[in-house]
């Protein structure tokens, strides 16, 4: 009797390990299938672009490489997709940098949205998270010493001004005290790294939606809705081209419009681990990815999700792809 039910439950977990190498193919297949999609508008768009209006950017200025960072959640961070990135900035030598926020995580007593459920989840302090944060910052600094780095408040960022409010019973000295001490600002030092950092509860650029900023007329966000339909959701509040993250999986929208044509919503996906203790046994749909873009002013803009497998990028085998046609 007891080596029957050791045998049903040996095939229950193999039924189980099925499932989860099924659904992990299924998302690998559904971003390189994107990708190549991409890729395919990139070219035509580079062909209509060169016949249609004949427009070349003025300058070598005119032309540059944006690279877009998605949630790394400090001491969630998975290593190996990290490490894929900070190689694949170094080749790419961007001029702008924008990180979409979620790079600490604000876990243990800042964690106060939700409970957590298990004990593995309290090894780290909140020293060891911004450690993490700072020891990531270095190394994008490192890999990209003279890109721009704009950094946008997420969610668990956010965690610590809750934090401060609850904690001084919403007493402005008080909090605007701690705020001096303990905030994202000044645990991960972006002041004198020359971050410019972009706070949640803030109204910036003169937009008329906090906790959002534009470049190049592209809207960059943190991000608000996780649905199914999170791209298409995003798209159709802001109504132009917006990068978001927050959700973790890479995604993305278009729709064309009467006024500025072809719009699109990107998520690049994420950079933290991909299964989680807090979502139990239920399989995540998370990606490992991040965002390239190549703005050309006055021309275009190409946007490509860059996806990360198993801690291997897919940037060298599409750079690779294209430079053999």
């Amino acid at each position: 009797m007891v080596k029957k039910t050791s045998q049903v439950s040996k095939l229950a977990s193999i039924e189980l390990e099925n499932q989860r190498l099924k659904e992990q193919l299924k998302q690998v297949q559904t971003v390189l299938e994107r990708t190549e999609q991409q890729l395919s508008q990139a070219r035509s768009s580079r062909i209509r672009l060169h016949i249609g209006n004949g427009k070349q950017p003025r300058s070598d200025r005119d032309t540059f490489v944006r690279v877009i960072i998605p949630d790394s959640h400090g001491c969630y961070i998975d290593e190996q997709a990290a490490s894929a990135l900070i190689a694949d900035i170094r080749t790419l030598n961007p001029s702008s940098i924008i990180m979409l926020g979620d790079h600490l995580d604000c876990g243990g007593f800042l964690a106060q949205h939700h409970t957590l459920g298990f004990v593995a989840e309290c090894e780290y302090t909140f020293e060891d998270d911004c450690n993490a944060a700072n020891q990531f910052l270095d190394q994008i600094a490192k890999a990209a010493p003279n890109a721009t780095i704009d950094y946008l408040e997420g969610n668990h960022e956010r965690r610590i001004e809750k934090f401060i409010v609850t904690a001084t019973l919403a007493k402005k000295a008080e909090a605007s005290f701690l705020k001096n001490h303990i905030s994202t600002k000044i645990v991960l030092n972006l002041e004198k790294r020359g971050i410019n950092f972009f706070s949640q509860g803030i109204f910036h650029e003169g937009l008329r939606i906090p906790a959002t900023i534009r470049r190049d007329g592209y809207y960059f966000t943190h991000g608000e809705f996780t649905s199914k339909n999170a791209a298409a959701q995003h798209l159709a509040k802001y109504n132009g081209n917006i990068w978001y993250a927050h959700t973790h999986r890479s995604d993305m929208a278009t729709k064309r419009t009467v006024k500025d044509g072809l719009i699109g919503a990107w998520n690049p996906g994420c950079l933290c681990k991909i299964q989680p203790l807090w979502m139990h046994t239920n399989l995540t749909d998370w990606t490992h990815g991040y965002g390239v873009q190549l703005v050309r002013k006055g021309i275009g803009h190409l946007n490509l999700q860059i996806p990360i497998i198993d801690g291997v990028s897919y940037l060298a085998p599409l750079v690779n792809m294209g430079s053999k046609k």
